[in-house]
């Protein structure tokens, strides 16, 4: 039986963090993964879905490369082609965080395991104990009751990433940040795409006025939606899938995604028998990432966060540093930045409107059209920047709408979480011409004294 400081259960985004971070203070470290390292964002997920969403960018641009005095001709999606590029990369990275492990000495073990004490992982009939045992056993790919997934006619997002050709029409049951991704793919490369949305908005957790940009958007590019009506049933045949409605619309597409969310991988793995504190499937923890069992701990989609690779990083490196003695503080998740990679991106940090008058704020909101930026007008992206603040106190939400904004997230998530006031961030420089000077613009209004703003 070989002993370490932390066995950790699983590999991906949250659990690989946590070993590299309890490595580099010292820890000796077990890294056990059933798949392969880097976990579901690395292989199935965030690089895999963004890689597609640049080649459908790049589609994009060659269609309308006249618009810029280019001369180009879109002639066709080579698909073969955009998966050896998505697997490529995915490659380069999978070797880089092997290597990256492998320096750091941490014990790395293939196979599937399962908890078979309060301190001690099963693996291919060996044992592995550690005075701390981490949870990160992520999650998978939901399904409705009665919705049965065959991979081919009805998806979910891991069969989509494989996918070989380009489906002549496809329905996308959810309009949460995979569905509205996918659906911006697969328009793009030139499918047929409608979206079925029980809530009554496209990323309904995003602030209102972000969900309704995107809805603009959506119908300007042929992206057909259905809003605030539930999905009732789904029928195949030779000639697609037919999907009805609670109120007796159908719609038939050569393909269903089915993108109702992702659950924690937790079954079968013997958290309940020793006796783990838990919750529709996900492992329950404090501030600190501690499930109620002493020694044992949980990161990433496995516990009721947000299900972001980023936020399991996050978490990973909190419970090395919490082990290590460095005391860090607990994650703001409202401090996490937030990003749905369509066409166009939306993109957000702190609250929304709604939440922030929820918790009693008196609340001041400005919103900076993207009409007004250089370079937003340089790539032809519409859109805006919205702030909400606490009057006469701190910025509590952006929210960002347009091409590339995701990239502005690194300013408006330190405005947020360092607590700036809009004045603070007016007396800031911000390059020109730079999508970012919106972000500066927006708060010279919020303080009184707009320049490239209107009113």
């Amino acid at each position: 039986m070989a002993q370490f400081d932390l066995v950790i259960l699983g590999g991906g985004s949250g659990g690989y963090a946590c070993a590299l971070r309890a490595s580099q203070l010292g820890k000796s470290v077990a890294l056990i993964e059933a798949d392969k390292l880097g976990g579901t964002c690395l292989h199935r997920g965030c690089i895999p879905t963004k890689a597609l969403l640049h080649a459908g960018e790049v589609a994009d641009s060659t269609r309308h490369a006249a618009d810029f005095g280019v001369n180009a001709q879109f002639n066709s999606i080579d698909m073969p082609g955009v998966n050896a590029y998505k697997d490529g990369v995915v490659s380069k990275l999978h070797k880089g965080l092997q290597g990256l492990v492998k320096s750091r000495n941490v014990t790395y073990v293939e196979g599937h395991g399962r908890l078979v004490s309060p301190n001690t992982v099963e693996v291919n009939g060996e044992k592995y104990t550690g005075t701390n045992v981490v949870l990160a056993t992520g999650s998978y790919p939901r399904t409705l009751p009665g919705l049965e997934i065959d991979g081919k006619q009805i998806i979910t997002s891991e069969h989509a990433i494989a996918m070989d050709r380009v489906p002549k029409s496809v329905i996308v049951l959810g309009g949460g940040v995979i569905g509205c991704e996918f659906a911006s793919v697969w328009k793009s490369f030139g499918s047929e795409v409608t979206i079925i949305e029980g809530l009554p908005h496209l990323i309904a957790l995003e602030d209102e006025s972000s969900s309704k940009q995107l809805e603009r958007a959506y119908r300007k590019r042929g992206i057909n939606f259905e809003l605030g009506v539930r999905f009732a049933s789904a029928t195949k045949s030779s000639s697609g899938v037919t999907v009805t409605l609670e109120d007796g619309k159908s719609f038939t597409a050569d393909v269903l995604l089915v993108a109702v969310g992702r659950g924690p991988v937790s079954a079968n793995l013997g958290y309940e028998e020793q006796g783990i504190a838990m919750e529709r499937g996900y492992v329950l923890v404090d501030d600190k990432c501690r499930t109620n069992i002493p020694g044992i701990w949980a990161v990433g989609d496995l516990i009721p966060t947000l299900q972001l690779a980023h936020v399991g990083f996050a978490e990973g490196i909190l419970v090395a540093e919490e082990i290590g003695g460095l005391n860090p503080r607990p994650i703001n998740y409202d401090g996490v930045p937030r990003v749905t990679y369509s066409d166009p991106e939306v993109a957000s940090v702190g609250l929304t409107t709604a939440k922030a008058k929820e918790l009693g704020h008196d609340v001041v909101e400005l919103s900076y059209d993207l009409a007004g930026n250089g370079k937003a007008q340089i790539l032809k992206t519409a859109g805006s920047v919205k702030l909400i603040a606490a009057k006469n106190g701190p910025v509590l939400g952006i929210h960002m709408v347009g091409a590339r904004v995701g990239e502005l997230l690194a300013e408006a998530q330190l405005i947020f979480n360092w607590e700036a006031e809009a004045s603070d961030v007016a007396a800031l420089i911000h390059a020109h011409p730079t999508l970012s000077e919106a972000v500066g613009e927006a708060h010279l209004a919020l303080a009184g004294k707009p320049l490239h703003a209107h009113g």
